[in-house]
């Protein structure tokens, strides 16, 4: 069985990308962040246990250590046979940050729910009334989807998703579509 630290992150900061596991110190450019504040970075890949997954809605937690400056860097010019020499450095502003947890946030806190449920017999899943909210992922769907998916819904389904378009995004198309399906679905049962 995997450990925790056999969990790994991809997160990209300041256009690069960076493998992290929890409690890892790094170095990375300058951040706009204050020393002791936590951010959360772009997570691009979660991985561990033999299972990796692309763009995860998990969240990287990472606090900044402090704001340091790189090692210097001695650039040297010349030109044979004229005496021209110039010399010049450069130091990197860097911050080092510290990987604080690894996936907390509001997937995790979703997970015990879900499988809790997923443990109930279908019996009690059924016997509870359906809650009237539209479609997962409704408010990405564009005119088009809704015209075509809206004919496969539930009538409270429609009802809920018609609601939320008239209090958020009033697209005409759409609240067109909502109200012939359910027209048509009131006129079938009766």
């Amino acid at each position: 069985m995997a450990t925790k630290l056999d969990n790994y992150a991809i997160i990209s900061l300041g256009g690069k990308q960076y493998r992290v596991r929890e409690g890892e110190r790094l170095l990375v450019d300058r951040l706009k962040t204050d020393e002791g504040k936590t951010f959360h970075p772009d997570v691009l890949f979660l991985g561990g246990e033999g299972v990796g997954r692309l763009a995860p809605s998990v969240q990287v937690t990472a606090k900044v250590v402090g704001h340091v400056l790189g090692d210097k860097i001695r650039i040297g010019k010349r030109r044979p046979k004229s005496g021209y020499r110039r010399q010049t450095g450069f130091r990197a502003h860097l911050s080092q940050i510290e990987i604080q947890s690894i996936g907390a946030g509001r997937r995790a806190a979703a997970a015990p729910e879900q499988e809790g449920s997923a443990t109930k017999p279908k019996q009690e899943q059924a016997a509870r009334p359906a809650a009237a909210e539209p479609p997962r992922g409704y408010a990405d769907f564009t005119v088009a989807d809704i015209a075509e998916k809206s004919k496969r819904w539930r009538i409270e389904q429609l009802e809920a998703a018609l609601k939320f378009e008239r209090s958020h995004a009033k697209r005409k198309g759409a609240l067109t579509a909502l109200e012939s399906a359910i027209a048509a679905k009131r006129e079938k049962e009766s």
